[in-house]
């Protein structure tokens, strides 16, 4: 445990931090803007918030007016690593894992740069001193880090490149305060609690929130691949983008030298994210992308993997043990199947509705705590496949837009796209995949066929398919539906993206990962679990980005150049499945078999009715008639619970 008032703070952060990769973790720092001395009181109860992150060690010190503090889950250095860590005048507090430090070392070491630990945040504070704010270009990894330079008078606060690891930001008060959780900043007396509408609007449509706002007036996210820099004299804040695919299409290069370098950076992604020094398991699902993680660790981790599957028995659609069996034996890995049930989902929605600071994401997150609860009784580092239908195309909806711009382009002769990457002819053997979706197509063919790419692709992610008579007249007539749109289009409409593919996957990796990744850091963190990406390396994504759209989905089939890449590795029954469906939660059966009197004590509550957000009257059909794989009670259930947690009361400074 390290404390300190500011006296003797560079040798006794160094002395404590002998060791390696430092782990995951939380952090809090604050910094008063009329330079008032920080109040170590304030920085212990931020901490305190998020102490759950960092179970192992912690360490905090004050500085005229500077705060800053670390929580610590160790994976590895486990007897020293602590923080915060000062180099030259330069203090840190770092959430994560920098993969590539020891090669950074070695360059930083060829520079001129010594240095007195082994580990990556001392690797990370030297390359400040040497490249300044461009150090993070140099980075691959899962990071968010707040650092002061004293010599500049300069705060720095960035965030890893696909938004891995989690940092929030408030500037509307006497102090700039950053925090892994949005529920350490509240502890802050700055920071006021109050509602962003436009947020919880948003979320109506997308279920998750786009760029840097959030639920909260006045916090907001450090987007991925940006860092903010404040100069603490001037008192001005600068936002930077240090880091965006590049979608320009390399021309260049033949198929065979795509597979073969995306071989090799597969293979050293896991490589570099098995490096360390407690047990390894992964999640698998028996899909491509976590088979693929699992078989390809098993080559490189010199003991047996523990693999940590989810199901449900409700039914046989719910469960695809099979699948991920098969793979547990090709790996020689041991198999542990947890079967979440509504008994659980009732008892911890709440807790997880308060992990998640504001809602994300689909029901998956119940499952995903409930195997990460199991997992953490038996490892403290989990690989998954995280990001493989982002980076690789894996969405059903991919296909689903595409057969209609492959029927649009047979019925006019025309494509938007100047180039025909699946022609109605090519698709048809990948059609299957729709299969289990009817409802969805019915729903996004029933009007507005063949509009602009934009607009349509804009119903396809619509949770509620347009439909908003579930929430009050007030209410609905606080959309701006052109600005949610424009906000969307922004991001849908990168300049370098011509083909619709690139587009979709583009708006997924810019918006909808960011969602799924907040998901999987809070149900881990939440459980003293870290959870490792490999597909999320950097150099995977710009290699995938570069390729030509026609080689990434040829015919239509998703993931097309990784099930390429992975033909040797998995089996033929993996390769080749069609009915992948993620981690669909059966929350309909059980709303109609024994959890319906939990949804309405929540949404037909007094208090719920009295918050004027929904329509009571047709609250009570949907409890009656959700859809399987419906997301409009899950949505409603969300937002009912967080006003609870942080608005109702307190105000959520107790939360």
């Amino acid at each position: 445990m390290l404390f300190s008032d500011g006296t003797s703070r560079e040798s006794a952060s160094l002395r404590s931090s002998t060791g390696d990769i430092q782990s995951m973790c939380g952090l809090v720092a604050f910094f008063n803007k009329n330079k008032q001395a920080a109040d170590f009181s304030i920085l212990r109860r931020m901490a305190d918030r998020i102490a759950y992150r960092g179970p192992d060690e912690e360490g905090g010190f004050v500085e005229g007016p500077l705060g800053l503090f670390h929580k610590r889950l160790a994976v590895l250095d486990l007897k020293t690593g602590g923080q915060p860590m000062t180099v030259e005048g330069v203090s840190i507090v770092l959430n994560g894992e920098i993969y590539n430090y020891r090669e950074l070392r070695d360059e930083l070491r060829r520079l001129g740069r010594s240095f007195a630990t082994a580990s990556d945040t001392e690797v990370l504070l030297h390359a400040y001193l040497e490249f300044g704010p461009d150090c993070v270009k140099h980075l691959n990894g899962m990071f968010a880090f707040v650092l002061y330079d004293r010599p500049r008078r300069r705060l720095m606060a960035a965030r890893d490149h696909f938004g891995l690891k989690p940092l929030y930001f408030y500037d509307q008060g006497d102090s700039w305060i950053f925090a892994s959780e949005i529920k350490a900043l509240l502890a802050h007396p700055d920071v006021s609690v109050a509602v962003n509408e436009n947020a919880l609007r948003e979320y109506a449509v997308f279920q998750y929130v786009l760029d840097r706002e959030t639920f909260f007036q006045g916090v907001q996210k450090i987007c991925p691949g940006h860092y903010f820099l404040i100069d603490t004299e001037a008192g001005t804040v600068q936002a930077e983008r240090y880091w965006d695919l590049d979608f320009t299409v390399d021309t260049n290069h033949t198929k065979e030298y795509f597979l073969e370098k995306l071989r090799f950076l597969l293979e050293d992604s896991i490589r570099l994210q098995l490096h360390c020094d407690v047990p390894v398991g992964t999640t698998l699902s028996g899909g491509v992308d976590s088979s693929l993680v699992t078989l390809l660790a098993a080559r490189h981790y010199p003991r047996p993997l523990t693999c940590f599957t989810g199901a449900f028995r409700e039914n046989p659609a719910f469960d695809e043990t099979p699948y991920a069996r098969e793979v547990a034996r090709m790996a020689g890995a041991v198999s542990r199947e947890i079967y979440p049930q509504a008994t659980d989902f009732i008892d911890t929605l709440a807790d997880l509705v308060y992990h998640m600071d504001e809602p994300a994401g689909g029901p998956g997150l119940f499952p995903q705590y409930v195997v990460a609860r199991e997992a953490a009784k038996h490892v403290k580092v989990i690989l998954g496949g995280q990001g493989g239908d982002e980076i690789f195309g894996g969405y059903t909806r991919y296909v689903a837009a595409y057969l209609e711009q492959a029927l649009k382009g047979a019925i006019t002769e025309t494509n938007d796209e100047g180039e025909h990457i699946v022609s109605l002819k090519s698709i048809l053997p990948n059609l299957p995949v729709l299969r289990q979706y009817t409802p969805m197509l019915r729903r996004f063919w029933q009007d507005g066929l063949f509009e602009p790419m934009a607009s349509r692709y804009f119903r396809l992610i619509d949770r509620n398919s347009g439909d908003r008579s579930m929430y009050a007249a007030d209410f609905r007539a606080g959309f701006d539906d052109g600005r949610i749109f424009e906000r969307f289009s922004q991001i849908f409409d990168h300049p370098q993206t011509l083909s619709y593919y690139n587009k979709m996957v583009h708006f997924d990796i810019k918006a909808g990962l960011p969602a799924l990744l907040q998901v999987e850091d809070r149900m881990t963190m939440a459980c003293g679990l870290e959870s490792r990406a490999p597909l999320l390396d950097r150099r995977i994504a710009e290699l995938i980005a570069s390729m030509p759209p026609r080689l990434k989905f040829q015919g239509g089939e998703l993931k097309h150049i990784l099930r390429m890449a992975a033909g040797d590795i998995l089996p033929p029954s993996i390769l080749h499945r069609k009915d992948k469906m993620g981690f669909p939660v059966p929350l309909h059966l059980w709303v109609h078999n024994g959890l319906k009197g939990y949804v309405r004590d929540i949404l037909l509550s007094k208090a719920c009715r009295e918050r004027g957000i929904f329509d009571p009257v047709v609250i009570e059909r949907l409890i009656d008639q959700e859809d399987a794989y419906g997301r409009k009670l899950w949505g409603l259930l969300n937002l009912e619970l967080w006003y609870r947690r942080f608005i109702d009361g307190s105000g959520g400074k107790n939360a």
